[in-house]
């Protein structure tokens, strides 16, 4: 399929194509948002990602922190419960639709969405995974956290509250089903982990507990001693650009020259 088939594609969740001017990698960066974020607001990374000639798709995840005041209980396809499950369901779908060999590149917990999604798939078009300020291992704290420096909830016992409810609604499993998806990735599965150390959400020691436990990854850091949450293209480009871009070109296939 061409870039002007691909950019003609209606899509569900508001997908949509970013084609590169000059393309020059087989692979399509797949792009999953933050938690309450949207397509929107990866659009630096999407023009960093063109700039190195890579293809890329970007989507709206539907289910945020309004679906849980909702009555429909968040049910995935799966039959499990949580948000989590529910965006990956959205992510299957999507892969399964968007044509080729893909990059994932995904951002704070729906990373784990982006994880369970890919291991229903058994990986089988998604060539290398990038995750960006997260997940994290242990999403009470997670959730906690966001409560007090997100939502700026004041009253401690609120939070205190509201944090196992959030992760509850999140995922019963509290991110413990990681372990069962990421042991289903093949060998040699290569992961780019980028985290900053002033992270006030997920710290980096609650990401390394998802990915060391699993000795057949290829995963790699980039570390960011001076970055928070999901700051890291934006306030350090000059470390982040190039270290994103040494890894892509890593595990891209060149795109053939015409003769």
């Amino acid at each position: 399929m061409d870039s002007k088939d691909l950019a003609s594609q209606e899509l569900p969740f508001e997908g949509e194509f970013f084609l590169a001017k000059n393309k020059k990698y087989e692979e399509l960066i797949f792009f999953v948002h933050f938690y309450e974020g949207s397509k929107k607001k990866l659009l630096r990374h999407i023009k960093l990602v063109n700039e190195l000639g890579f293809d890329a798709f970007a989507f709206q995840l539907n289910g945020a922190m309004q679906d849980l005041l909702s009555l429909h209980p968040p049910v995935s396809a799966k039959g499990y419960f949580g948000t989590k499950h529910i965006y990956a369901d959205q992510i299957e779908a999507l892969l399964n639709q968007v044509p080729g060999k893909k990059i994932v590149f995904s951002f704070s917990n729906p990373s784990a969405s982006a994880i369970e999604a890919m291991a229903r798939r058994s990986c089988s078009d998604t060539v290398a995974l990038i995750c960006d300020s997260g997940p994290t291992a242990r999403f009470v704290p997670s959730a906690y956290q966001l409560a007090t420096h997100e939502y700026k909830i004041k009253p401690f016992a609120l939070r205190v509250v509201l944090a196992p409810l959030v992760s509850f609604a999140w995922s019963p499993f509290l991110h413990k089903d990681l372990h069962k998806d990421l042991k289903t990735f093949p060998q040699g599965f290569r992961i780019l982990s980028i985290r900053g150390w002033k992270d006030l959400l997920i710290p980096p020691k609650h990401i390394d507990e998802v990915f060391e436990p699993h000795p057949q990854l290829d995963w790699t850091k980039l570390s960011l001693p001076e970055a928070g949450h999901l700051t890291g293209l934006r306030d350090f480009k000059a470390d982040y650009a190039p270290s994103v871009e040494r890894f892509l070109k890593s595990v891209a296939t060149p795109v053939c020259e015409k003769s």
